[in-house]
């Protein structure tokens, strides 16, 4: 199995640290700009497009700061890979931005990084932020 490549993203978001916190870290903000539903079961999420979805588990959480995930089907494969959303006030200026970790393959960086883009762009609008 081929390593997959850490990637950081930073995208500056014009809303209260609070207010981000809850659409990056429950299930009805998460349908709101993520996937299409989020259900979760204490530490399940399932993810849900299209009809497709996709579980994973909820690693870690920092209230006001931000929210990890492991995808199930990469813990069943062994493989630490996981996804954050982080939250991040600059002290002088006081602006707020995501930091979004995630992990990809050497051929699937730019696709990865133009999902994200979107799925930023999407919670910009429902913040009405964009």
């Amino acid at each position: 199995m081929e390593d997959k490549i850490k990637i950081e993203m930073e995208f500056v978001i014009h809303a209260s640290p609070q207010l981000l916190y809850q659409y990056i870290s429950t299930p009805s903000g998460l349908s709101e700009w993520f996937a299409d539903n989020v259900n979760s079961r204490g530490e399940l999420f399932t993810f849900i497009w299209d009809g497709s979805e996709e579980k994973a588990k909820l690693l870690s959480k920092k209230s006001g700061e931000r929210i990890k995930f492991r995808w199930l089907n990469d813990e069943e494969d062994g493989a630490s890979y996981f996804f954050e959303i982080r939250i991040q006030v600059d002290e002088i200026t006081k602006d707020v931005s995501i930091i979004v970790t995630d992990f990809s393959e050497d051929d699937e960086i730019e696709e990865v990084k133009m999902l994200w883009d979107n799925q930023i762009s999407s919670l910009k609008q429902v913040l009405g932020s964009a």
